[in-house]
């Protein structure tokens, strides 16, 4: 691999592609117009600075990441690049990232994205090896990317963004613990402080059940805001509850590290096929 793809990888393409697709999602779903010049600074803007957090991620985690199976192949444990290298690429794409934000958008978005780099690298990062609750905490700036698309429509902090920027909050905490869980002795090793090494697996489930409970509700949430129709309604329900469901099943004891990866996959399938159901909500009209 060349010294490019090696600083691609920093970004974790796969977050940062999903990441701008929910950007767009909030530009599309938020009242008003922007205009194909702020549509396009929103959308790389956001990708940008999700892809500068992870980058300044891998370069703090750098030796922590030699310890995991998961992690130690990317560039920095594997010694593909040198950590000034990676940290100047971070803060680069960063500053790149708001100065594009600041040229087709507004100030909140700016805010926005500085408020979400700043806490994933510098308060979330940290915090993982000292306390469980940094999933919590690092589940908030991984939820900012639609809220970026809404404010750059919208300028302004209203119930529609914030509910969509909170099923994606939600919606990250069973993920992570899904993967805690069949990650669990990695993760020990590491030091991370995940609640499968804290407080035991039993109370890890019981979170993802709580926090899957959470879910249902507030994805429904979006039909009375006038964001999305019945339609979309009705596929939330049923996505949501199926989600709860397979949560409940993982509080038998017979379910191990089979389980959490099925539920990991089933984390990875909600998100797109909610968003699907939004997608074609929005069109059903025109049809």
């Amino acid at each position: 691999m060349t010294r490019t793809s090696h600083l691609w990888q920093l970004t974790k393409p796969g977050v940062t592609r999903m990441c701008a697709l929910t950007t767009a999602g909030g530009l599309v779903l938020a009242p008003g117009e922007l205009g194909w010049w702020g549509g396009l600074c929103a959308v790389v803007g956001a990708a940008l600075a999700v892809g500068g957090a992870n980058a300044a991620n891998m370069w703090w985690e750098r030796e922590t990441d030699r310890l995991m199976a998961r992690t130690r192949r990317r560039p920095l444990p594997a010694g593909h690049l040198a950590p000034a290298t990676a940290l100047r690429f971070a803060v680069g794409l960063s500053l790149l990232a708001l100065a594009i934000l600041a040229a087709g958008t507004n100030a909140l978005t700016v805010a926005l994205a500085a408020f979400a780099i700043l806490s994933y690298v510098l308060v979330y990062t940290p915090l993982k090896t000292r306390t469980p609750l940094a999933l919590v905490i690092g589940a908030i700036p991984g939820a900012v990317p639609p809220l970026l698309g809404w404010t750059a429509v919208t300028g302004t902090l209203d119930p529609g963004g914030l509910v969509l920027f909170g099923i994606l909050l939600v919606w990250q905490i069973p993920h992570f613990i899904a993967i805690a869980l069949y990650r669990k002795a990695e993760y020990a090793r590491a030091g991370i402080r995940v609640v499968p090494v804290v407080r035991g697996d039993a109370m890890a489930k019981v979170q993802a059940v709580a926090w899957a409970g959470i879910l249902v509700p507030l994805s429904l949430m979006l039909t009375p805001l006038g964001v999305a129709g019945y339609f979309y309604l009705l596929c939330a329900m049923v996505l949501g509850m199926a989600f709860l469901a397979w949560a409940f099943t993982g509080l038998d004891d017979a379910a191990g590290v089979r389980w959490a990866r099925g539920y990991f996959l089933a984390s990875l399938g909600y998100l797109p096929a909610l968003t699907a159901a939004l997608a074609i909500d929005a069109v059903l009209p025109a049809l």
